[in-house]
């Protein structure tokens, strides 16, 4: 007798009219922004968008397993309804179901209903029970929020142009999240990459000198996140690389924005918090920079990386230099190198604890960019971070209680410093304790205010 189908199903409440909630599904970017950080999965192929016949192939990571997944689309009803269904993949029977029935002129409800039949039999369902209907009903939840919150950032901007931009560092952490935001938001976006001959893409060589100065006009901004991973222990030549993709990239870009006939209005350039130093408890507004020759290698990278984008501020270009804390997410990044010995219940505090950590959730991040790209009164450095910050002591607590782990095995400074060298006095062991008061001011609402939500969104817990 085959096992009966689980139903998961979950809906809510969209702030916007069921056609423009549609509307950004049918957008690319909608798969990737609906994926949950957690989840290791490739887009392999796909086609169609969500019409009908449309066919999506994934590859899936669970654990050490990998398996490849093929969706076809049908039942397609504009500004209403899809149906996606598995045609090749882990479960027997896979339905997902997408509905938007309108709740007046400003508002959708939306539902995500999903019938899962597991393969083998009783053995199966009882596993699809035990595992898959946990993990699915935690992706729907991710799902519904990111979802509610992307329309409503975008439904904010619904009076203003649709844009073009440039996006540099395009495959890295905050490139891979923000690509997909925009794009969902009705903008076009083109990555400017180093890899020659990719199609819609202005190629650009840093180390060489090179950049696509023609491909560069007509943009409406430019968003500048490339630099190289600042990575684990530092030697002189792992510095130079550190430095040289962050300062020579910047004044390429900006020397080549400021020489164009039609330059763009905005240049968001990314910066970092380690411009600010080892700090201590002082609370650090913008023009907190310490005075002197620098403390540190990131004190002095920091100011010559915001400096290199002079040429087009200078130019007219109004500039931007979000100085982002340390941005959360499971997909990379700080967060993600943490997560192994904490869900082993050997997580702690780095070094004593007192020291204060300035974070941001990965979509915040992403929202400070957007925001920067339409706020025209915002212009030259602002600190990037959650106007929550805590203390090492209190992130490892936090995340112990997020995972149900516990979080009281501290690394020690004097293994930290043999271990990583000149990076743990000026990145695991420094202290910034940076205001969001200029960010607020100028009319950004934060996602996720507290450390604690922003954890439990970004892991699905």
């Amino acid at each position: 007798m085959a096992a009966p189908f689980e139903i998961i199903e979950r809906s809510s409440t969209l702030p916007v009219s069921a056609d423009e909630a549609f509307a950004w599904h049918e957008r690319p970017g909608a798969f990737e922004r609906l994926t949950p950080p957690w989840e290791r999965v490739t887009v392999l192929e796909r086609s169609g968008g969500i019409r009908e016949g449309a066919r999506t192939v994934v590859s899936v990571r669970v654990g050490p397993a990998r398996f490849r997944w093929v969706a076809v689309h049908r039942d397609y009803v504009e500004g209403r309804r899809f149906v996606d269904e598995q045609v090749e993949g882990p479960f027997s029977h896979w339905i997902h179901e997408h509905r938007f029935e309108p709740e007046g002129p400003g508002a959708t409800r939306y539902t995500d209903r999903i019938e899962l039949g597991p393969a083998f039999g009783t053995v199966g369902a009882a596993a699809a029970r035990l595992l898959a209907r946990p993990r699915t009903e935690r992706m729907l939840a991710y799902r519904h929020a990111t979802l509610r919150d992307d329309l409503a950032a975008h439904a904010r901007r619904r009076d203003g142009p649709r844009l073009r931009v440039a996006v540099t560092g395009a495959t890295g952490l905050l490139g891979t999240a923000l690509i997909p935001f925009l794009t969902t938001g009705g903008h076009e976006v083109i990555a400017v990459s180093r890899r020659r001959g990719l199609r819609d893409a202005i190629h650009w060589d840093p180390a060489a000198g090179v950049i696509d100065h023609a491909g560069l006009e007509g943009l409406d901004a430019v968003v500048h996140l490339a630099g190289e991973t600042v990575g684990a222990r530092w030697s002189d030549r792992r510095k130079r690389r550190i430095r040289d993709s962050r300062v020579e990239g910047t004044m390429l870009l900006a020397e080549a924005l400021a020489g164009l006939r039609r330059p763009p209005r905005v240049l968001v350039s990314a910066s970092a918090m380690g411009v600010y130093g080892n700090r201590g408890d002082e609370v650090l507004t913008e023009d907190a920079l310490p005075e002197g020759p620098p403390a540190d290698f990131f004190v002095e990278l920091g100011r010559d990386w915001e400096s290199a984008a002079d040429p087009a501020l200078a130019a007219g270009i109004r500039v931007v230099n979000p100085r982002f804390g340390l941005v959360l997410t499971p997909a990379g990044g700080a967060l993600a190198r943490m997560l192994p010995p904490f869900l082993l219940g050997a997580g702690g505090p780095l070094g004593g604890g007192s020291q204060w950590v300035s974070w941001i959730s990965i979509d915040d991040a992403i929202g400070v960019i957007h925001h920067a790209l339409f706020t025209d009164e915002l212009a030259g450095p602002v600190n990037t971070a959650a106007p929550e910050p805590v203390t090492s002591r209190s992130f490892a607590a936090t995340l112990g209680r997020v995972l149900k782990r516990p979080a009281l095995l501290p690394a020690p400074a004097p293994a930290l410093k043999l271990l990583f060298g000149e990076m743990a006095d000026t990145a695991l062991l420094s202290s910034q304790r940076l205001s969001a008061a200029r960010l607020l001011g100028s009319g950004y609402t934060f996602r996720h205010p507290t450390l604690e939500a922003a954890l439990r969104h970004v892991l699905g817990r």
